[in-house]
């Protein structure tokens, strides 16, 4: 992809302010603003080890009733790819700013919380420079919670889950603003031509953008279906649920 060099912004209060209108969104939109020495319970993702993210799945699993940790771990693994998309496409698309997740750190919880230690980011105003500048940002903190997973999750699951989570939250800014319909789609195609999202499922072309957000499918399964009493997600790449082996 092909775009500007892109140029930082000057001005940290211009990325404080596109993130408190993001996070206007809802909770997955909220990126703090922690400070240079975060309290204790925040860690910088690079510091997460297995067993802490293992603490996560366990609890997830025992939320749920699920008996499989890859499972457990691939739902966490979303959860946390959904809190990494949306503040970021939602700065992004609202106020052309994507925020410089070099800092990013992390509260457990549970809930999960994101914050910055330093406020940074890009001025992006067409869809391919900020759809360049987010690949790059999330993917880099993705990778590095893939790493910290307590279970080996395949790598098309993985990038499958991150696709899913980019759509859903174009989906979420669509749905609370139909202005935002066509330049999310275009955002989302562009996303998709990405290295880090090539291939991870099919976004239906715009102008068809529905109403309740973004038409799309991914190509993978992140396993939610064998959740005790769960159906198949909506851009699940299956016709229907297998059988249980059980």
């Amino acid at each position: 992809m092909t775009v500007p060099d892109p140029e930082p912004v000057r001005d940290p209060q211009a990325v404080r302010a596109a993130l408190a209108v993001t996070a206007q969104a809802g909770p997955f939109f909220r990126l703090g603003v922690i400070g240079d020495s975060p309290a204790r319970g925040w860690l910088r993702v690079g510091e997460l080890t297995r067993a802490s993210l293992a603490t996560m799945a366990d609890d997830t699993a025992r939320e749920l009733g699920i008996a499989e940790p890859r499972v457990a771990a691939s739902i966490v693994h979303l959860g946390l790819a959904a809190r990494l998309w949306s503040p970021v496409l939602g700065c992004g698309l609202l106020r052309g700013v994507v925020p410089d997740l070099r800092t990013l750190v992390i509260s457990l919880g549970p809930p999960a919380h994101l914050g910055l230690a330093e406020v940074a980011g890009w001025a992006a105003q067409s869809p391919g420079q900020i759809a360049a500048l987010s690949a790059d940002v999330v993917s880099a903190q993705l990778t590095a919670l893939a790493d910290a997973l307590p279970v080996a999750l395949s790598a098309g699951l993985l990038r499958g889950n991150s696709a899913s989570a980019m759509a859903g939250t174009l989906g979420v800014l669509v749905r609370q603003d139909q202005a935002l319909a066509l330049p999310a789609a275009e955002l989302a195609a562009a996303l998709l031509r990405t290295g880090a999202l090539r291939g991870t499922g099919i976004l239906t072309p715009s102008p068809a953008v529905p109403a309740d957000g973004l038409a799309f499918r991914r190509r993978s399964c992140c396993l939610y279906y064998r959740v005790p009493g769960a159906g198949l997600c909506g851009d699940c790449c299956l016709a229907r649920a297998p059988r249980s082996r059980q």
